[in-house]
């Protein structure tokens, strides 16, 4: 097949986006397919007619993560017209020319339901959720909403728009976080009014609103659900501080387990629940559902993540290959998936 994979953007998680298009785009072509890696924001300057053909490592320039935020602002500065439109030069028509484009977006104009709407309309097939589940499932605060309508445990919190004043506190030590944002980018730990106050200032840089939850102290886990069902758990441990940013992409900063060290019976409570999470949010395909499990057992989802990453140290590669599915082989289910769709 004719695939485009999708990467980049102009999101905080623009670098994340590329290693994972980076390794999607490569196990595609073990598979056989006419892949490309195409950067939505930068776009492809040539002949588009035999995109497809040309023998090109699309992939030959992508780094890998740094540990900070990647220079959004210089990425702009790469194209002419700068932020006018996020769309880059010929991008619509390149994915118009492919038989289905895999999203190896994330983030925001990516992960948030605004291109896979874009392709509806268009009439271009693509992996993963479509628009509605994933706008639902970036917004946290909506998320929280529909967990607690299911009865899925979820962390206490408020939701807290740029310019309003609580009504309600959260006692320390609490999360701060943005309402949009991934990667844990614009995710803070509060442990008093100082940090709070701090907190709240940092995380409206990333969005407009933040949500504001209990700490829960205890271990932390992830479950994939492909199709509907879900994949071994994961446990992530980070070696130092909480699973941020630098500890999720940096190799060797985080001690991840899976199958998870737990009893059996917690495995299914977290399993049934990442499935729960996939029903209840309507998402497609595949996803990846966040937890914290207490010092007592008990378990809180945090959030859902439509396009998880696909990177070198990415979790959801690492369940599925806990249960005997490569990455190339996940790639390609992935894709068929989006195939059977249309």
């Amino acid at each position: 097949m004719k695939v485009v994979v999708l990467a980049g953007g102009i999101s905080t998680e623009r670098d994340v986006s590329l290693n994972s298009g980076s390794m999607i785009y490569r196990a595609l072509q073990k598979k056989g397919h006419q892949a490309i890696l195409l950067d939505v924001y930068l776009g492809y300057e040539g002949n588009v007619n035999d995109i497809f053909e040309l023998e090109e490592d699309w992939a030959a320039h992508v780094s890998a993560v740094s540990e900070e935020n990647p220079d959004l602002e210089a990425v702009k500065a790469m194209r002419p017209d700068g932020a006018k439109h996020f769309f880059g030069p010929n991008v619509l028509d390149i994915c118009e020319r492919a038989d289905v484009v895999f999203m190896a977006l994330h983030g925001a104009n990516g992960e948030d339901g605004k291109i896979q709407a874009c392709f509806e309309l268009l009439g271009i097939p693509y992996t993963g959720s479509d628009f509605v589940s994933s706008a639902i499932a970036m917004d946290k605060g909506i998320s929280k909403d529909i967990f607690r309508a299911w009865n899925i445990p979820t962390p206490e919190g408020i939701r807290l728009k740029r310019g309003e004043t609580e009504t309600k506190k959260v006692s320390y030590p609490c999360i701060v976080k943005a309402c949009c944002g991934g990667s844990s980018v614009g995710v803070y730990i509060a442990r008093d009014d100082a940090e709070y106050e701090s907190a709240k200032v940092e995380a409206f840089r990333y969005d407009k609103e933040v949500i504001i939850e209990q700490y829960i102290a205890g271990r932390e886990f992830s479950v994939g659900v492909m199709d509907g069902k879900a994949l071994p758990v994961i446990e992530m441990a980070p070696k130092t501080g909480f699973y941020d940013y630098k500890n999720k992409y940096q190799a060797g900063s985080t001690v991840e387990t899976c199958p998870a060290d737990i009893p059996p019976d917690r495995v299914r409570v977290l399993q049934k629940m990442a499935e729960q999470v996939f029903q209840a949010l309507r998402l497609k395909s595949y996803a990846r559902m966040d937890f914290r499990m207490s010092a007592e057992g008990e378990i809180f989802c945090l959030e859902a993540n439509t396009l998880p990453g696909m990177t070198a140290t990415s979790l959801l590669p690492q369940e599925a290959a806990a249960a005997g599915l490569s990455f190339e082989d996940l790639c390609e289910q992935i894709l068929r998936q989006a195939v059977e769709v249309c």
